[in-house]
């Protein structure tokens, strides 16, 4: 389903569910209107796990223990309508492990708005979270039950006989899956995995779990008990104490240890929760601190070697003196970014250089088939400067033309002083993919050799909407010691933006290097520089012994050496295997499509199947198993051999856009404004097409001089026949 059509399915179907009678009940909660102004800011999105009821015939739309005999609808709804349905209970297990949170959320809903003797389809949407990745799913309804598993998919033979999944990822945090003729009135219970980011800003840990719901999925009755349950453990394992600071959710302390604690939020409700659920904690500690976790494979890894992963936190004081910044924006100005993008990246740049200090140098250059040059010269950050720069920003970003990322990138990096006492940074915007990536990460490469990794400046990537190739800009963010990030949304994108150049521009230890064994393979191999805005991770495997100390070494802002001694420690309660496995999924993803290497993707393949993480290269399927041990639908017992035969499996689908992609070079030639998914053809010009298309076959085989010859024969009866068979045949292709 497209992301338009989801909304508009909302919509349609918050209509129809005003066609429910509950009877005399007051306690039942219409759904209200939806506003313009709120179609408008997308709110109809899930802000919690939510189950709809897919409606493509509205007739069927009734209270299933209650008929109310209501006029037949007549017509189909297309997109289908989705009625979200009424909730029966929720609870959610959240396990904290360092940077990462493993959530398990189980609830119950019910098609409470299909009659019984009717079925339709019910999508489950999840939102994820912060960096949300999908773990895995499991649903139970009737005498049957769905189940997630990821395989890898190969030869496009395979690929045709299974029915695609319309959903999979309709953002990039909301996971959607449909489960296919559901009986009215029946209940769904639903299990779902999935892990996300726990957030570091300003010296502590934020958690913020989706919890919010809409009022009308609140059950109808007032009889039935609603209870609110969240299972928490914060895993640590720093050495240190943890200290809770705030909660959203009342939570009782259940167990205290070392680095490591637990709670739980237990409540009987009458509505449920209306906000989220966000705990915020931090690790009583001198800053700056860090520590290494080690950790051996499992017996069946395809890895062996052991793992290790290293948390360096430069900690909380924002006034920590930090780089002079020489940075330049390179913004893509191409058509595609016309409308709402261009705005909020005016904005976010503007806001971006208003952080300036007096002492930072900046530039702008903008790009689409040519460049433009705010100056030929950096300039020094006064009032004035950024005064006339934001002018100049107003007049000169115009979306228009296509796309040349060369060249900006080429001119932009001759534009540095290389002085020792500043960062040379490029911020680099873009929403399209062009065909020499490959060739420009090449370059990069080449001139970073050249100049030295002190003086190469580091180029900060953020790719807007899916159509760019995100693997391209982690590339170049890599190899140059840069920060990636993105945004699908517009409504998000400015947000996005300054959190990416605050993070970007809180260095306060460069040139890092790490005193570790000799064979150990590093995640990333450029170890960037720490901020005070957030905590460095790397990551990687080694051989043989690891030393009870690590030395971190760097420079800080005025030009003396850092130095900390890192604690490594062996743990077992930490599942570093899963923390690990998507950031290294990513590294290698980026390997593979840079240097093309096929045995690094069936690398990847084996390792997501491994960590159950899903990937570019890996697929997740959607099993049914059916019992025969209970009567069907139409209430018949199932036979002897059936019981015998036992539980039966087969496939339903498979799920697509679990990944991001690797750029859409077609979108961005045709300057098609970004987005998440792929741009689709317009359901009216596909039927109008195969409508023609049908039409042209029919006469393109009737209109031959011996059909017309042997039509002028005939008699009256006998053409009104063959007239009424073309006309059947023509409306036969058109509904095909």
């Amino acid at each position: 389903m497209h992301e338009d059509d989801f909304t508009t399915g909302v919509q349609d179907g918050l209509r129809l569910a005003k066609r429910i009678y509950y009877g005399n009940d007051r306690s039942v909660v219409a759904p209200k209107p939806v506003t313009p102004m709120e179609k408008a800011t997308r709110s109809l999105y899930p802000v919690s796990p939510m189950v709809y009821a897919v409606i493509y015939n509205p007739a069927i739309v009734d209270n299933p223990d209650m008929p109310s005999y209501q006029p037949h609808v007549h017509g189909r709804c297309n997109p289908p309508a989705l009625i979200p349905l009424q909730m029966n209970a929720i609870s959610f297990e959240v396990d904290c492990c360092l940077d990462t949170a493993f959530v398990t959320m189980t609830g119950s809903w019910r098609v409470h708005c299909v009659m019984g003797n009717e079925r339709c389809s019910c999508r489950v949407a999840v939102p994820m979270g912060e960096e949300g990745s999908i773990l895995g799913a499991e649903v139970e309804v009737a005498r049957k039950s769905y189940a997630t598993q990821l395989a890898s998919l190969d030869g496009n033979a395979e690929k045709e006989s299974i029915k695609a999944e319309e959903g999979g990822l309709i953002k990039p945090h909301i996971f959607t899956l449909t489960i296919p003729q559901v009986d009215g009135g029946s209940n769904l219970s639903i299990k779902i995995r999935w892990m996300q980011k726990v957030i570091y800003k300003d010296g502590e840990f934020i958690l913020s779990v989706p919890y919010s719901f809409p009022e009308y999925v609140t059950p109808a009755s007032k009889k039935l008990p609603k209870k609110e349950k969240i299972e928490l453990i914060v895993n640590c394992d720093l050495i240190t104490d943890i200290a809770c600071k705030t909660s959203s959710h009342p939570l009782k302390e259940r167990k205290r240890e070392p680095g490591k604690l637990n709670f739980l939020y237990e409540a009987h409700v009458l509505t449920w929760s209306s906000k989220d659920f966000v705990f915020k904690y931090n690790a009583s500690t001198t800053y700056p601190f860090g520590s290494v976790f080690l950790k051996s494979p499992t017996t069946l890894s395809i890895d062996q070697r052991d793992m290790f992963s290293l948390y360096l936190f430069a900690g909380p004081d924002d006034k920590r003196k930090v780089f002079r910044k020489e940075a330049i924006f390179v913004v893509d100005i191409s058509e595609s970014m016309k409308g709402n993008t261009i705005e909020v990246t005016k904005n976010a740049v503007i806001a971006a250089l208003s952080k300036f200090n007096h002492d930072d140098y900046f530039g702008i250059l903008v790009f689409n088939d040519e460049s433009q040059l705010y100056s030929s010269t950096l300039e020094l950050a006064t009032t004035e400067s950024i005064k006339k720069a934001t002018e100049w920003i107003d007049t000169n970003f115009i979306a228009s033309g296509g796309t040349n990322t060369s060249t900006a990138l080429d001119q932009a990096l001759e534009m540095f002083s290389g002085s020792r006492k500043s960062i040379p940074m490029v911020f680099f915007v873009t929403d399209g993919s062009v065909e020499n990536e490959r060739q420009i990460c090449e370059v990069m490469q080449i001139k970073l050799k050249n100049k030295g990794s002190g003086q190469f400046p580091r180029i900060h990537t953020f790719g807007i909407g899916s159509f760019c190739n995100h693997y391209f800009l982690r590339m170049l963010a890599t190899t140059s010691k840069g920060h990636y990030d993105a945004s699908y949304d517009a409504d998000a994108i400015e947000t996005r933006m300054q959190m990416w150049f605050s993070k970007a521009s809180s260095s306060v230890v460069t040139d890092i290097v790490i005193d570790g064994p000799d064979d150990l393979e590093i995640y990333p191999s450029n170890i960037p520089d720490l901020g005070y805005d957030r905590p460095l991770i790397i990551f990687g495997r080694y051989k043989g012994n690891f030393p009870e100390k690590l030395e971190a070494k760097g420079m800080l802002a005025d030009m003396s050496n850092f130095t900390i001694d890192i604690q490594v420690q062996h743990t077992k309660d930490i599942p570093l295997e899963k923390i690990l496995a998507k950031k290294q999924l990513e590294s290698y993803t980026t390997q593979a499509w840079y240097s093309e290497d096929k045995e690094l993707e069936q690398r990847v393949i084996k390792m997501s199947l491994e960590t159950g993480t899903v990937s570019e290269y890996t697929h997740m399927f959607l099993f049914k198993t059916e019992s025969p041990d209970k009567p069907s639908r139409s209430g018949k017992k199932p036979g002897k051999k059936e019981l015998e035969r036992g539980p039966k499996t087969e496939i339903v689908s498979v799920l697509h856009h679990l990944g991001l992609g690797f750029g859409n070079m077609d979108a961005t030639y045709e300057n098609i404004p970004p987005g998440f998914r792929p741009p689709t053809v317009n359901q009216t010009e596909k039927l109008a097409k195969k409508a023609g298309n049908c039409c042209a076959d029919v006469f393109g085989k009737c209109c031959c001089m011996c059909c017309i010859q042997g039509c002028s024969k005939i008699n009256n009866q006998c053409s009104v026949v063959l007239t009424q068979l073309c006309g059947a045949l023509t409306c036969s292709g058109c509904c095909e």
